[in-house]
């Protein structure tokens, strides 16, 4: 038993040192390559460097109507943005008027700026290059269903006009229905410059209600419908604030972070050995594992990493600590009373167990409301405080749990002392 426990534990010890090293320095197996986590994971606009922007929508709209104007708005931003090639984009609604724009990356910060905060435009143009009707026209558009060809419900584009866009697509189409020519039946859908639809027609519309088909998917109909809805709400957006954040003010950044980490975690890693002895070394293979298990969801999740996101890190690495100092005292005390080694570490886990998971849960709960409510930087910072807590309650509860009777097991000393006592 005691050479099998070892054996394990050995085991285990050069797995974490092995996984460690990989995460750090990468590791090339032929065909297959590991890359170290520092290029793997997504650096947030404050570490990276880029474009922030900060849009407020000059309407009058309340409700419902205001959250379906910004939604449209936002659909609209999400595609000049990805005609950048912005990899990473973050762009979310705050309150109720604004949109927060951050484009890691971004070298040229004026053309960026410019290109988000101009007025969408909707076109339908034809082969001619007249523009037939203008988003304005458009009073409706939405994902429905129509048969094709063999019977079968597909999805469609459906659009509804106002009266002078009905008059308009009216004369237009019925000019176009004529044409014998398939490409010169064409009406081009226009946003910003860009082709997003080539529908045909087939015959005069004259009741101001078209359909658009072309073997859509749900999602790509949906697509559509959003953008040509956001081209025909237009809302005027207007720069409320702008920050261009070099990359060597991020780079510094990030680098003093990880030296204060690394500083942290030494000193951490010392007082725990010197304080617990053998619990504390434990404990810290369980921390590494701890950080291993956190950076690894992280870059699983595809989380971006902002410098509060980091202070979230370090937050529940303190947790996981104090989970760690809570259940070896319970121990120590155990051991006091004269109970052995194995039964002061069942009695001790189990007697701790309460108070870290009321720890955990409640700082939990309060990083889901950081999440729901938060955003930008605030959010950040609950994502990786919430992996973070997870990943405590599983290394403190079990993984520490489990090597520290390992280590009983393999009966390398009786010395209480060594165990904190």
């Amino acid at each position: 038993m005691r050479a099998k426990s070892a054996i394990f534990f050995i085991i285990i010890v050069a797995l974490v040192g092995l996984i460690s090293y990989s995460s750090i320095y990468g590791l090339d197996l032929g065909k297959y390559e590991i890359v170290p986590v520092q290029e793997e994971m997504k650096l947030g606009l404050d570490l990276k460097g880029g474009v922030f922007v900060l849009l407020e929508a000059q309407t009058d709209a309340t409700g419902d109507e205001l959250a379906r104007k910004m939604e449209q708005a936002k659909a609209v931003i999400r595609q000049r943005v990805d005609g950048l090639g912005v990899a990473e984009p973050n762009i979310v609604i705050e309150g109720n008027k604004r949109i927060r724009v951050e484009l890691p990356g971004v070298k040229n910060a004026q053309e960026a700026i410019d290109i988000i905060g101009k007025t969408a435009q909707l076109q339908f143009i034809d082969y001619e290059g007249n523009v037939v009707v203008t988003g304005k026209n458009v009073k409706k558009s939405e994902v429905t269903y129509s048969p094709d060809g063999t019977g079968r419900e597909v999805p469609v584009v459906a659009l509804e006009f106002d009266k002078e866009g009905t008059e308009k697509f009216a004369q237009a189409t019925s000019k176009l229905a004529q044409k014998t020519n398939d490409i010169e039946k064409i009406i081009y859908i226009v946003l910003d410059e860009e082709i997003i639809s080539n529908p045909a027609v087939t015959e005069p519309i004259t009741n101001g209600q078209a359909i658009i088909t072309g073997g859509f998917t749900v999602e790509e109909a949906s697509k559509l419908a959003t953008l040509i809805r956001a081209g025909a709400l237009p809302v005027e957006m207007k720069e409320v604030q702008t920050s261009v954040i070099g990359p060597t003010l991020g780079l510094a950044s990030l680098d003093k972070s990880v030296n204060a980490a690394k500083i942290g975690l030494l000193l951490i890693f010392i007082f725990m050995i010197i304080y617990y002895r053998i619990p504390g070394l434990i404990a810290d293979i369980a921390l590494i594992i701890y950080i291993l298990l956190v950076l690894g969801t992280m870059t699983y999740l595809d989380a971006t990493l902002t410098l509060p996101g980091i202070a979230g890190l370090i937050l529940s690495i303190g947790m996981a600590v104090d989970a760690n100092v809570v259940i070896f005292e319970r121990i120590k005390e155990e051991i006091r009373n004269g109970k052995t080694l194995r039964s002061a570490v069942d009695s001790g886990f189990k007697r701790a167990l309460r108070t870290v998971i009321d720890a955990n849960v409640t700082t939990f709960i309060a990083g889901l409301v950081l999440f729901q409510f938060g955003t930008g930087p605030i959010k950040g910072f609950a994502v990786t405080l919430l992996i973070g807590l997870a990943a405590s309650m599983l290394t403190a509860v079990f993984i520490t749990k489990f090597l520290l009777k390992l280590v009983v097991k393999m009966n390398i000393t009786r010395n209480t002392k060594l165990y904190g006592a």
